[in-house]
């Protein structure tokens, strides 16, 4: 399953060659409107857990040396999926220009989607790495620098960084994805307490989560439900507490969710759904002596713990922007090129608010292909191109101790819409699929991963499905035939 997920995300994959796109007119494309788009679900500013960089020293500001040769000075600000897909693409695109990554971590640009993977031993920390090559972007000619954006200056165009340092910029990409959010629970910054959102914290999380020892993950959610499965592999006594009620209930229906809850429970796992954590405290009197925890649930209960792990949900990373006039709202305001209010700066990844394919409008979609598609079509646009993003399908594709969950598009069906559904209780088998007049706009699959290229093209490509609607509502299993008969082979 390890294998399959790492091709579906491409994780490690250099981005395909690029064609030189057409050159843009000389007007940038029109920006979002000023009214803001719907937003996605997301916690209220106070609630964004960020890192903070130390205070700069007081000094006079320190301006980096422009571009020699008055080549394009391009900046990338994250060096994420987004931030490394689109530097590549730069590189093909502009053999010339000045391609700056500012990355915000310690160490080589890393994948966060295959930390849960290094957490369970199928790969070493090497092993989480965007690029694996030696000398990747010095070959390249990509320059990666560490440090943290304070703030933006889009009339000047610069940036300034932790330390005093300003940054000149011809164009700017924004990709600073996502930083996990950490609910107010009194004890959550007790030494054991942890999320799993980089390498520091896998580190953390490798020396605590012994065989044996007694481990409480907060979140059910996607992010929650990849570690839980890594945990169970490290042999924990592991519960999970999830505030819905049920698993990954904003991927799944309530037939699915609780199927996979099932599942878990199966396999050893605890799973307590609407509950939630109360309070942390130090413990007392522990029967394992490697408990130095005692987390309160909602509903009285009390669970010993070596090891909390907060999977609470992620929130974009923005914070730097207050006072510099890029618009925002549950992430940074981008158009159908992935460019902002001001035409050069652009934004990608986990932090930009882009077109939604299923509903039109404009959402935060914080999943691996999305980030990749953006860094491309950003990119693309950085260089004077002319692409245009036509939304992020919602899609997640989940593997929870061995047993492999999809959600595709409008999962939750719409206003006079018609569904169709098997259920193999006994089997953890089961597929939904939504329809809207004669299209398929949405599906959740469980059991099976032979449908994720048919679900995704036949949702994408709208197109009618014609007399085989009818007989996917009479059977859901036909839906590869349906797909070759009305998209092709």
């Amino acid at each position: 399953m390890f294998d399959f997920l790492k091709k579906l995300f491409g994780w490690s994959t250099p981005a395909p060659p690029v064609k030189h796109p057409t050159p843009a007119a000389s007007s940038p494309p029109t920006p979002v409107a000023s009214s803001p788009p719907t937003p996605v679900a997301s916690a209220p500013r106070s609630d964004i857990h960020e890192p903070k960089p130390a205070p700069p020293p007081a000094a006079a500001p320190q301006t980096a040396p422009a571009a020699a040769n008055g080549a394009t000075r391009y900046v990338i600000v994250g060096a994420g999926p987004a931030g490394v897909i689109a530097a590549e693409t730069i590189r093909k695109l502009d053999g010339d220009g000045d391609v700056l990554v500012i990355h915000g971590d310690d160490g080589p640009p890393y994948s966060r989607m295959a930390i849960p993977y290094f957490l369970s031993g199928h790969i070493d920390e090497a092993g989480t790495h965007l690029r694996k090559a030696k000398g990747f972007y010095d070959d390249r000619r990509i320059r990666v620098q560490h440090g943290r954006v304070e703030g933006v200056a889009p009339s000047d165009g610069r940036l300034t960084l932790a330390g005093n340092q300003v940054v000149p910029f011809d164009r700017l990409l924004i990709a600073t994805g996502s930083s996990p959010i950490r609910p107010p629970i009194e004890g959550s910054d007790l030494p054991g307490v942890h999320t799993c959102w980089t390498m520091a914290d896998a580190a953390n999380i490798v020396r605590l989560a012994e065989a044996g020892s007694h481990v409480v993950l907060l979140g059910a959610g996607f992010i929650g439900s990849i570690i839980l499965e890594s945990l169970v592999e490290r042999r924990v006594n592991l519960t999970v507490v999830e505030l819905g009620d049920r698993m990954v209930p904003r991927m799944m229906n309530a037939t699915a969710g609780s199927m996979l809850k099932r599942w878990c429970e199966s396999k050893g796992v605890n799973v307590r759904t609407s509950t939630s954590i109360t309070r942390i405290e130090r413990a007392r009197d522990a029967a394992d002596n490697r408990d130095t925890l005692a987390v309160e649930l909602s509903d009285g209960h009390k669970l010993p713990a070596h090891l909390v792990i907060i999977a609470a949900g992620v929130s974009a990373n923005m914070g730097f922007l207050n006072g510099s006039g890029i618009k925002t709202d549950a992430g940074i305001l981008a158009d159908s090129h992935l460019r902002t209010n001001h035409s050069n700066i652009f934004a990608a990844g986990d932090v930009a608010q882009g077109p939604d394919f299923s509903t039109g409008g404009y959402s935060v979609h914080a999943v691996q292909p999305t980030a990749a598609d953006h860094g491309r079509i950003a990119a693309i646009n950085m260089t004077g191109g002319s692409a245009s993003f036509k939304g992020s399908l919602i899609m997640n594709v989940l593997d929870t101790v061995g047993l492999v969950s999809c959600s595709f598009g409008n999962w939750q069906g719409v206003d006079g819409g018609e569904q169709a559904e098997r259920v193999d209780e006994a089997g953890f088998r089961y597929a939904n699929l939504q329809f809207a007049d004669d299209r398929l706009i949405g599906a959740i699959t469980l059991g099976r991963t032979d449908w994720v290229g048919v679900l995704r093209g036949l949702i994408q490509t709208e197109v009618p499905l014609g007399p085989w609607k009818e007989m996917l509502m009479a059977d859901p299993h036909r839906i590869a035939e349906a797909f070759i008969a009305r998209v092709g082979a």
